[in-house]
């Protein structure tokens, strides 16, 4: 009887190891490789790939620059030839900008591709891939690894880092989920 069991346990065991490979090989051979662009669904959202040099929008606008375009504090854009300045709002990873993409090209010339978006009239580019001008391209997704080095938390976290990050708590400690104050939340969440 003890034989029967083990036996079938480890059937049911080898199953779903097996299933487990099946899905990572699957999610792996549906994965968009490194330098195409993947479409996310987005409003309004339309493929483009251009050049431009990276510049630290507050500096473009007021005057106030920071060393190399703040090292990721600062809204970055792309000052292109044929678009004017391209602002770059968000990379790969949920809920983050895209200034630690960029901040280490400051002042340099590079290529991107991703989509852009148009919400109300306002549009903005959503940058997927990066590269010096016929260099190697990069996955926009060098936020996870900086969040984890500057917050001192592991990478594990980082992949949810928006749900881990000290500064988050604090904001929605005083200002509540929805903005108005933890009163409205209260109000709100009933």
């Amino acid at each position: 009887m003890k034989t029967k069991i083990f036996f079938s346990s480890l059937v049911k065991r080898s199953a779903l190891v097996t299933t487990a490979l099946v899905a990572l090989l699957l999610l792996a051979g549906c994965a968009t490789p490194v330098g195409e662009v993947e479409s996310w669904g987005v409003t309004a959202q339309e493929e483009s790939a251009f050049t431009g040099e990276v510049v630290d929008v507050m500096c473009e606008l007021t005057g106030n620059c920071a060393t190399n375009c703040g090292e990721g504090s600062r809204q970055l854009a792309l000052k292109t030839a044929d678009q004017g300045t391209v602002l770059v709002a968000k990379n790969i990873t949920l809920y983050s900008g895209a200034a630690e993409e960029l901040w280490p090209y400051c002042g340099q010339e590079i290529e991107v591709n991703g989509l852009f978006t148009e919400n109300q009239n306002v549009r903005f580019f959503q940058v997927q891939n990066v590269r010096t001008p016929g260099g190697k391209w990069q996955r926009a997704d060098r936020f996870h690894k900086a969040w984890a080095a500057r917050s001192g938390k592991s990478a594990g976290k980082a992949r949810s880092w928006y749900k881990n990050d000290d500064r988050v708590d604090k904001i929605l400690q005083r200002d509540g989920r929805l903005g108005l104050g933890p009163a409205a939340d209260t109000e709100f969440f009933k």
